[in-house]
C-alpha cells in the first residue's frame, strides 16, 4: 500500500508532488533549498502523497537533520513501513538526528529485528542513550522523557550558569530550554529556575541563592497518565523526571504530555468498546493480531449472553402464563444497560482526570443511588403510560413495567459506578469496565428483577 492511500485529503501536498518528483529526477541537489521554507509537518504531508518507491530518494536529498524532522511528523503506519524497507544505514543516519525520546519511540514501534539493526548502526553515544531510554516501559515517565535538558550544579555562579546555557543553546541539540534544573554534587534534583530568573539574577550570586527549591517532579516509573495529571494540575510546560535516588534523569515536555494523553484516551476508548488496546495503528496491526485482541472480549460477552438466555429459560413458565411480558424484555434490559453504561463512562473519566478517587466510593454510591431512583422514576413513569394506554395492557402490567424499570435502572447505575472503582482498587484499568461488559451484567440482573416483579404483582406461579 502506498502512502498516498492513507492521505487522500491533502490537495496542496498532492499539487506539490509532481514538481518535487521532477526536481528529484532533474536536479536533486536543489530539493533541500527549494523546500527549506516549508514546515516539516507540511513536508511530511508531501511525503505521504508521494509514490512509496520515491520517498527514500526524497529523504536522501535532504540534510539528515531535516529528514529526521520530516520523518517524525509522518503518520506512524507510513513511518514504520518506510523505515522497515529502508537500509539500516540510511535509517540510522536519519534516526540519529532525532531527539532521544523520539528516537526511542520510533525504534520501539519497529519490528525487533529491524530496530536492533538500526540501533547497531547508530553512533555510540546516541546508541547508548537510546538503549537507556528503551529500558523504560513506553507508558511511563521514563518512556516519554527526553534526556536533552539543561542542568547546572547548585554551587555554580549565575555567570557560569549563563555560560552553560549558551553552550547548550549553541550545541545544535534540541534541548528543553523551558527551565534550568539545579542538581547537587550527586546529580540529585534540588531546585529549578526559569531562564528569565537566571538572566535577571544579580551578578556574583550563586544559583543556590536564586533557585526555587520547592518543585514538582515525577518518578521515572510513574504512569504517563499520572504525568499528564501532574502537568495539568500545576500548569507546567515541562516536568522533571527523577530516578529512585532522586537524581535528575530527564524531562517530559508538554508536547509529549499531549501525545501521551492522546494515546491514553485511545486505549480507554478501545477498552470501552471491549477491544484489547492495539500496540500499533489499525492498518499496521496484523489481521490475526487484531482478531485476537477482539475475540477475547467477544467470547466473554457471548458467555454473558448465555447467562441471559439461562435466566430467560428459568422464567419460561411465567412467560407462558402472560406472553405479553416477553414483548417488553428488550425495553427493560436495554434501559438498565444504557444507564449502567452512562454511570461507568462518567466514573471512568472522573478517575482518569482525578475528580474521583477510591476514598470517594461511598459518596459515589450515595450519589448514584439517588441518580438511579430519579432516572428510574422518570423512565418508569413513561413506561407505565406507554404500556397502560399506548399498548392497552392495563394498569397491572403497566405497574410491572414501571417498578421493574425503577429497580433495573437503579441496579444499572450502581453496577456501572462501582465496577470501575472496584477494578481500580484491584490494580486494573477501570476502562476494562466497558459498556458492553456492564450491559451484560445488567442484562442478567434485569431479567431476574423483571420476572420476579411480574410474578408477585401479577400473582403468577
Amino acid at each position: 500500500m502506498s502512502p498516498a492511500q492513507h492521505q487522500p485529503d491533502r490537495p496542496i501536498a498532492a499539487l506539490l508532488v509532481p514538481d518535487i518528483l521532477a526536481m528529484l529526477s532533474e536536479s536533486p541537489g536543489d530539493v533541500a533549498a527549494e523546500t527549506e521554507e516549508m514546515h516539516a509537518a507540511d513536508l511530511a504531508d508531501v511525503v505521504e502523497a508521494m509514490p512509496a518507491e520515491r520517498v527514500s530518494e526524497f529523504l536522501r536529498a535532504l540534510p539528515a537533520s531535516r529528514a529526521a524532522q520530516v520523518v517524525e511528523y509522518l503518520d506512524e503506519a507510513i513511518r514504520t513501513e518506510l523505515l522497515e524497507h529502508m537500509s539500516s544505514v540510511q535509517a540510522a543516519e536519519i534516526i540519529s538526528e532525532m531527539t532521544p525520546d523520539d528516537r526511542a519511540d520510533v525504534l520501539d514501534q519497529l519490528e525487533a529485528e529491524t530496530a536492533d539493526e538500526i540501533l547497531s548502526d547508530l553512533p555510540d553515544e546516541a546508541r547508548q542513550e537510546t538503549e537507556r531510554l528503551l529500558q523504560y516501559e513506553p507508558d511511563t515517565a521514563g518512556g516519554i522523557m527526553t534526556t536533552q535538558f539543561v542542568s547546572v550544579p547548585e554551587s555554580t555562579t549565575i555567570e557560569a550558569a549563563l555560560g552553560l546555557v549558551r553552550v547548550a543553546a549553541r550545541s545544535g541539540t534540541r534541548a528543553s530550554m523551558h527551565a534550568i534544573y539545579v542538581v547537587d554534587a550527586d546529580g540529585r534534583l534540588v531546585g529549578v529556575m526559569s531562564l528569565r530568573e537566571l538572566v535577571a539574577a544579580p551578578e556574583g550570586t550563586q544559583v543556590a541563592d536564586t533557585m526555587v527549591s520547592e518543585l514538582v517532579s515525577v518518578a521515572a516509573s510513574a504512569d504517563r497518565e499520572e504525568v499528564a495529571r501532574v502537568t495539568s494540575e500545576y500548569d507546567l510546560v515541562a516536568i522533571p523526571v527523577v530516578d529512585g535516588f532522586g537524581r535528575l534523569a530527564g524531562v517530559v515536555t508538554v508536547d509529549d504530555v499531549i501525545d501521551a494523553m492522546v494515546e491514553e484516551q485511545t486505549e480507554d476508548v478501545q477498552r470501552l468498546g471491549a477491544v484489547q488496546p492495539l500496540d500499533d495503528p489499525y492498518f499496521v496491526s496484523g489481521f490475526w493480531d487484531l482478531a485476537r485482541r477482539r475475540v477475547g472480549w467477544l467470547v466473554l460477552l457471548f458467555v454473558g449472553g448465555i447467562f441471559t438466555i439461562t435466566a430467560m429459560d428459568a422464567y419460561m413458565r411465567i412467560i407462558g402464563q402472560s406472553l405479553v411480558l416477553a414483548t417488553f424484555v428488550p425495553l427493560i434490559i436495554s434501559s438498565g444497560g444504557n444507564t449502567g453504561s452512562q454511570s461507568a463512562t462518567l466514573i471512568i473519566r472522573a478517575l482518569a482526570v482525578g475528580d474521583v478517587a477510591i476514598r470517594d466510593a461511598l459518596r459515589v454510591l450515595r450519589r448514584e443511588l439517588g441518580q438511579g431512583l430519579a432516572l428510574g422514576a422518570c423512565l418508569g413513569g413513561i413506561g407505565f403510560t406507554l404500556v397502560t394506554f399506548g399498548f392497552g395492557q392495563g394498569a397491572r402490567v403497566g405497574s410491572v413495567i414501571a417498578l421493574s424499570l425503577v429497580l433495573v435502572v437503579l441496579v444499572g447505575t450502581v453496577v456501572g459506578s462501582m465496577l470501575p472503582l472496584l477494578l481500580h482498587r484491584l490494580g486494573f484499568d477501570p476502562a476494562v469496565a466497558s459498556s458492553p461488559f456492564v450491559a451484560s451484567i445488567v442484562d442478567v440482573t434485569g431479567i431476574v428483577v423483571y420476572f420476579t416483579v411480574a410474578r408477585y404483582l401479577l400473582a403468577l406461579t
